[in-house]
């Protein structure tokens, strides 16, 4: 899921975003399950009556962190890929945003994967919206492949990758496999491109 930083929930004055962003680090803390309502309105300073009139349902706040994870992924990768020029450079900044991200303390895996495993089976919404992410940033990727010259098979091979790290940084609670992955999509590239 994408970095923001830390940042304090009470830093938003907008009462949505606050909730919203308390939700999401609770969310990210705890898992989704173990999050009430009532630990979002305490941690966001927005009474119950305020938030359901704003998330009519758990459900509806659960897919408002999600988008809002998906706005956090998308600014993250296109501020790494800022300035750069060529695909190839491009391609690879997905793996720097990475690297930054699994840095900060608030890194427990992908937002996106956790919701799926923890709501996927349960809240076909999630499921949707979990896919609908992970589809544009294989869209994303696909594209800087294209420009790039190279097989489509690439994109989805690349995708994978960051995938993985993800996960099996979240896992080994480290950054390496950042590196790890840059350096196999580096690989990837030039074979493709040879």
């Amino acid at each position: 899921m994408g970095s923001r930083g830390v940042f304090e929930v009470t830093d938003a004055v907008d009462p949505h975003e606050r909730v919203v962003r308390a939700a999401d680090q609770l969310f990210n803390a705890h898992g989704v399950h173990a999050v009430g309502m009532d630990k979002v309105r305490d941690a966001a300073g927005v009474s119950l009556k305020k938030i359901y009139s704003m998330f009519p349902s758990k459900e509806a706040l659960i897919l408002a962190v999600l988008e809002d994870r998906t706005r956090q992924w998308n600014a993250g990768i296109a501020a790494c890929a800022d300035g750069l020029s060529s695909p190839r450079e491009k391609l690879l900044a997905v793996f720097d945003f990475l690297l930054e991200w699994f840095g900060t303390d608030e890194f427990r895996g992908c937002a996106f994967i956790n919701a799926y495993g923890e709501l996927g089976a349960e809240m076909p919404s999630v499921a949707a919206a979990v896919r609908a992410q992970k589809a544009d940033f294989q869209r994303y990727v696909a594209g800087l492949v294209a420009e790039l010259g190279a097989p489509d098979g690439l994109g989805a091979q690349l995708s994978i990758l960051a995938e993985g790290a993800q996960t099996t940084a979240a896992i080994a609670g480290s950054v390496r496999a950042a590196d790890d992955a840059r350096a196999a999509a580096e690989a990837l590239i030039d074979q493709a491109l040879r």
